[in-house]
């Protein structure tokens, strides 16, 4: 029971909690932020995130333990929904990197909002958990946590960093840039000059 809490509060887990709470309170409040805004944080936050999941402590399962789920599909679809009403054109992007796509001639079309969605969920519920305070259940709640990131939403969160790289930095063509981007633009030359 003394290894279950010296890894339920060791310091890599507790800075990964901390991340992921700014991460899913940032998705809830999403709603009023421009796109620009909106991308620029989920380019700092999602790599940080990334990282304090790469650190957690090693823990193995304790027992068939189903850890309860917080995130109802409600919940799920507002996130979505507002995520993709504020990207609206650069939702979209290919992916190559889904195990599907090895039987496929096309690639897949995803997008961020989903992906932004599906990481939310895993982290939602895994927050909520340990919010309870109850060690073997928060415990049980990062194993979890840990093997949804190496099977699941650690690639869902790579692959969903390259589509915002691209929605921030890439303007494929004249016609796609709209005149808020170029006021942003503008902006952002005046600020370097």
């Amino acid at each position: 029971m003394n290894d279950i809490k010296t890894i339920v509060f060791h310091k890599n887990t507790i800075e990964f909690v901390t991340v992921a709470v700014q991460y899913c309170s940032f998705l809830e409040q999403s709603e009023t932020m421009q796109r620009k805004d909106f991308i620029d944080v989920s380019l700092k936050l999602l790599p940080l995130l990334y990282l304090k999941a790469s650190l957690l402590p090693p823990c193995q399962p304790l027992g068939d333990e189903v850890v309860e789920q917080f995130v109802q599909e409600d919940d799920y679809e507002v996130i979505q929904l507002t995520i993709a009403g504020i990207l609206k054109d650069r939702n979209d992007y290919l992916d190559v990197f889904l195990s599907d796509m090895k039987y496929s001639d096309t690639p897949i079309n995803c997008t961020i909002s989903e992906d932004l969605t599906d990481i939310y969920q895993d982290i939602k519920n895994f927050i909520s958990v340990y919010r309870l305070g109850l060690e073997s259940t928060m415990y049980e709640s990062l194993v979890v946590c840990e093997e949804s990131f190496a099977l699941y939403w650690g690639q869902k969160l790579v692959n969903t960093l390259r589509a915002l790289h691209d929605a921030k930095y890439a303007f494929h063509s004249a016609d796609e840039v709209d005149e808020k981007d170029l006021d942003d633009l503008e902006e952002e030359e005046d600020k370097c000059l």
